[in-house]
Parts: C-alpha cells; sequence; structure tokens
C-alpha cells in the first residue's frame, strides 16, 4: 500500500486543504482586480496590489521551517487557514487600496503557510517510488483549485460580498475537517548545531538542479499571465481569443501532471525534468513564430504548458530523491523562496521586454532559460547523503 489508512486519510484532508489555497488565490486575483478598475484604481497601481500576495508569500517562507518546527503542522495549516479566513470577511467590509494590500499581504502569508506545511508532508509521508505520483496529484488539486477560482466573477451578479463570503464558508467547512480529522505530526528534529544559512546552503550544494524549477515554474506562470494578454492583442489578437487562449498553459499542465510524476517515478527524476525542461522551452521559443494564428498558439500554448507545468512538484521530488530528510523542511523552504521570488521577476522582466525590445523576446527568454535548464541537467550527478 503506498500510504497507511491514517496517512491516506490525511493525505486526502491536506489535498482539500490545497484545492482551497488554490481557489482562494485563484477568485481574489480577478475579482479584486475588478473592482478596483470599477473603483477607477490605475492598471500599474492595481497591479501593485496584486503583488502584495506574493510578497507576503515571499515573507513567509523566511520563517516557515522555523515556525514548522515549534507548533507543527495540523497548528500551522489551522493558523493559515484562519488567517485567510479572516481576511476574505474583511474584504467586503474594509474597501480602498491600502486595506486591500494588507490583506492581500495577509492572505500571501495564510496560503505559503498551509501551501509550505502541506506540500512537506506530503513529501515526507509518501515512500519514494509513489512520491512523483503523489507530488503531481498535489500539484493538479491546487490547478484545479486556481482554476475554479475564477468562477468567483460570475458571483458579483449577487453582490460584492458574495464571492468573499462562499470562499469563506468553504474556509469555515476544510477548517473544521482539519481541526478534527488531521493527524497532527511534526519533522524531525532540526540539528541546531547547524545554522540555517549552513542547510540552506547545503540543499543548494546537493540539490541545486531540483531547486531550479521552482523558480522557472513561477517566472513562467506570472510571466505567462502578464504579458501573453499585452503580446497578444500587439500581434492582433482580440480580447475575447487571449481570454479563450490563456487557460490552455494551465489545461495542459493538469492533463499532463499526473502521467510525467508516474514517467518521473519509473524513469527518473532526472530523465523527466531534462526531456520536459527543453521540450516545454523548444514550445515557448516556437510560439512568436505563430503569429496571430488561432490554433498554432494554443497547441502550442497547451504542450509548453503541459511539459513544464509540473515543474515545482516534479522539482521537490527530485529534491526529496536527494537530499536526506533532516534537509527536506530547508529545500521546501528553498522551493517557496524560488517560486516567490520566480513570480515577482516574471512580470518585471517581460514587462521591460515588451516595451523596449521585440515582443515575442518574452517567449524567446523564458524558453532559453527551459532549454539552457535542460542541457543544464547533463552536468549534475546527485550525491545521496546522510
Amino acid at each position: 500500500m503506498p500510504l497507511a489508512q491514517s496517512g491516506r486519510m490525511n493525505y486526502l484532508i491536506l489535498i482539500a486543504v490545497i484545492i482551497l489555497a488554490g481557489l482562494s488565490q485563484g477568485m481574489l486575483l480577478p475579482v479584486l482586480s475588478i473592482l478596483l478598475e470599477q473603483k477607477g484604481v490605475s492598471s500599474s497601481l492595481n497591479g501593485l496590489n496584486a503583488a502584495a500576495l506574493y510578497v507576503g508569500s515571499f515573507a513567509m517562507t523566511l520563517i516557515a521551517e522555523r515556525v514548522l518546527g515549534a507548533i507543527g503542522f495540523k497548528k500551522l495549516i489551522a493558523s493559515g487557514l484562519a488567517l485567510v479566513l479572516v481576511s476574505l470577511l474583511l474584504f467586503p467590509l474594509l474597501t480602498g487600496v491600502k486595506v486591500w494590500f494588507v490583506l492581500r499581504l495577509l492572505v500571501g502569508i495564510g496560503d505559503s503557510a498551509v501551501n509550505y506545511a502541506a506540500q512537506l508532508w506530503v513529501l515526507l509521508m509518501t515512500p519514494a517510488e509513489h512520491r512523483g505520483r503523489n507530488l503531481s496529484l498535489y500539484g493538479m488539486s491546487y490547478g484545479l483549485g486556481f482554476s475554479l477560482g475564477p468562477l468567483g466573477i460570475s458571483l458579483l451578479r449577487f453582490g460584492q460580498p458574495a464571492p468573499f463570503l462562499i470562499t469563506a464558508l468553504l474556509f469555515v467547512i476544510v477548517l473544521l475537517i482539519v481541526g478534527f480529522k488531521l493527524k497532527d505530526s511534526r519533522p524531525e528534529a532540526m540539528d541546531h548545531s547547524e545554522g540555517q544559512a549552513s542547510r540552506f546552503g547545503r540543499s543548494y550544494r546537493l540539490a541545486w538542479y531540483a531547486l531550479i524549477p521552482a523558480l522557472l515554474y513561477g517566472y513562467m506562470e506570472a510571466s505567462l499571465n502578464s504579458s501573453f494578454p499585452v503580446y497578444g492583442l500587439r500581434i492582433g489578437f482580440s480580447a475575447d481569443q487571449i481570454a479563450a487562449l490563456l487557460p490552455f498553459a494551465g489545461i495542459g499542465g493538469l492533463l499532463l501532471q499526473l502521467p510525467l510524476g508516474i514517467w518521473s517515478d519509473r524513469h527518473g527524476r532526472k530523465a523527466i525534468l531534462i526531456a520536459a525542461g527543453t521540450g516545454g522551452g523548444l514550445a515557448f521559443t516556437l510560439l512568436p513564430l505563430a503569429g496571430d494564428h488561432f490554433l498554432l498558439t494554443l497547441l502550442l500554448l497547451m504542450v509548453a504548458g503541459g511539459l513544464v507545468g509540473s515543474f515545482f512538484s516534479l522539482g521537490l521530488s527530485y529534491a526529496a530523491d536527494i537530499l536526506p530528510r533532516k534537509l527536506l523542511p530547508a529545500a521546501n523552504v528553498v522551493a517557496s523562496f524560488h517560486y516567490s521570488l520566480g513570480s515577482i521577476a516574471g512580470p518585471g522582466i517581460g514587462g521591460l521586454l515588451l516595451q523596449f525590445g521585440w515582443g515575442g523576446s518574452v517567449f524567446a527568454v523564458m524558453g532559453g532559460l527551459y532549454i539552457v535548464f535542460g542541457l543544464a541537467g547533463l552536468l549534475f550527478s546527485p550525491r545521496k547523503t546522510i
């Protein structure tokens, strides 16, 4: 059996938790952007307000390892859920750009706490032979929640508080399940003779190739969502065509996430990362050549998103294969840090490329990064330690 009965129950609850974390982010990003736009807030300030979520997530990664060691998995997950719940209830009551910036910051902290604890727990409870599959299901669950989140836009017809209150109700239900059904656990005690910076350094030294995918995934996700709409309008796509095209990168990721995870269990994580990175990079590089051809652009987005959409979970799985268990909390922090850094850097770099260069350079650079990563795998030789 891949997981014991109690472990299976924990895993199912963690899946529900991560679907909800993805749902909250997927709902807040478009709903708050629409509400701020309706209030006459400038697009630049609107975007800056949205970045608060990633700033909060980034801040949480700096202390997540120590907080988890102090209070354990269950309390950290419950605390994160409670923080997001309170923030959701306050959004309709406290309006304004500054207040919503603070509330988004708190949501980022809460979601980051939930994500960090849940993904590390899944890593630690899963046997190596099923790690790719289980982490892929975990990644699919977050992607599913994030994809369902924008449905909150349709709830605005029932009043501005509706999407926040419905999402908050779901958080109450899951928080109760966590409180009464989730069994508590703690990571192995840290060796305090080795400082936090030293643990991060060892993680990089032993598993740098497994930790880079989180950076590339964050960069790709944020850059694609922010830059493709501008690029599409400039080459002649309509707003409706862009809205129809953009989800296909995520759809490709959902379709290939589980197969790639299973193949990584069978054929090795490194081989799958090299193949997926190189193939996805080529698809992104070819994207500008499709011009305004709708179906060809759709196909390339789907292939590229499908191949690299598993990078975060595959990278974590590979890190768990390579590193000793006591270094996994530190490696998880590094991966979350990388994801946040990539998410912050992606829109800025993409915006500069669009402003000063050929529009297609956004995807040429993105594809080039993935191809370089794939080739770098040929130089990486993991060294398992205890």
